[in-house]
């Protein structure tokens, strides 16, 4: 369509216009010059109107070939098919989560403060899995389902606060709502991280009940022990509740997971990239396009400067000089 541009001028370079003497050559009428009297004769008193009109002609020509060229704005969008994991995090906010005794540069900061730095960047890096939020305390709740919208997952868990579920800790619940989660999803695919620094004190279903039935789905666990110190606390009934990396490491094992303790902010996040070179993604990339269309414009302006045109013997009215037609 480009090359339509170039077309006037290759008609007129291959046609060239005619000579006035011999547009009337060959018309043989006896009263010829008494028919052309009867006509007013308009010639210009300028050659500007004429450079003018010509202006106007070749920038409708123009116009009406840009529109023909379809012009348009592409983008180009990847999509990934999602064919990855289905990751369940289940993440603590008992009251032993607000103990600061981790730094960030020369501030101390809480547990659960790292927690959801590093957790959020694990989360962002798992481009092709459907990652859903767990957070227990005293009881466990889902707090965001399983989704692709990893924003939406890494917004809620910094929304989140020490002791919003309580002040102990429901591991068991934990576990048993995430499988209840995941048990319906794509087998060899079903993952569940468990963020804790505490020992279970308030589940209804035994932790290691749980477990079993995260293994009967073929679900993998992966637990990890947060913090520098196992904190001692009180509990509900009065007794003293500490760390109990033995449960942690009996979950894992049992389902053939694995047990990671983090006791400062660096050994966190080499926990959680320890996790994502184990459980690699597969995942599909697609490309697509969205166009959109642009053509109206120049046939906006084209047929605004044919309506001009139209209107150009009206412009000219001042500037020509008509002769009196002679009688007929």
């Amino acid at each position: 369509m480009a090359l339509l541009l170039f077309l006037p001028f290759a008609a007129r370079y291959l046609f060239p216009a005619a000579r006035r003497e011999d547009i009337h050559s060959g018309v043989r009428f006896p009263y010829i010059q008494r028919v052309m009297s009867a006509f007013s004769v308009v010639s210009y008193s300028s050659a500007l109107p004429q450079k003018f009109f010509l202006t106007l002609l070749i920038l409708l020509w123009v116009s009406f070939v840009m529109a023909l060229m379809r012009p348009e704005i592409v983008n180009k969008i990847d999509d990934i098919q999602a064919e990855g994991y289905d990751i369940m995090l289940a993440v603590d906010l008992s009251g032993s989560m607000r103990v600061q005794d981790f730094t960030k540069g020369w501030l101390p900061v809480s547990r659960l403060d790292i927690a959801k730095e590093v957790v959020g960047d694990f989360v962002k890096e798992r481009e092709a899995d459907r990652i859903g939020l767990v957070v227990f305390g005293s009881f466990a709740y889902q707090y965001t389902p399983l989704t692709l919208d990893h924003e939406t997952v890494v917004k809620m868990l910094n929304s989140t606060v020490e002791t919003m579920a309580g002040e102990d800790t429901a591991i068991g619940d934990a576990i048993g709502l995430s499988v209840k989660a995941l048990r319906d999803r794509e087998e060899k695919s079903r993952i569940i991280i468990l963020l804790t620094d505490g020992e279970d004190t308030s589940s209804s279903i035994p932790p290691m009940q749980a477990t079993r039935l995260a293994k009967q789905y073929g679900i993998k666990i992966y637990t990890i022990a947060i913090g520098q110190r196992e904190v001692a606390r009180l509990g509900f009934g009065g007794g003293r509740t500490i760390m109990n990396t033995n449960l942690l490491k009996d979950i894992a094992r049992e389902t053939g997971g694995g047990f990671f303790m983090a006791k400062d902010a660096d050994a966190l996040k080499q926990v959680y990239k320890q996790i994502d070179r184990l459980e690699k993604t597969k995942a599909e990339s697609r490309t697509y396009v969205t166009r959109k269309p642009l053509y109206r414009y120049p046939l906006a302006a084209g047929l605004f400067l044919l309506f001009i045109i139209s209107l150009f013997p009206l412009f000219t009215d001042g500037i020509v000089k008509e002769k009196v037609p002679q009688n007929a």
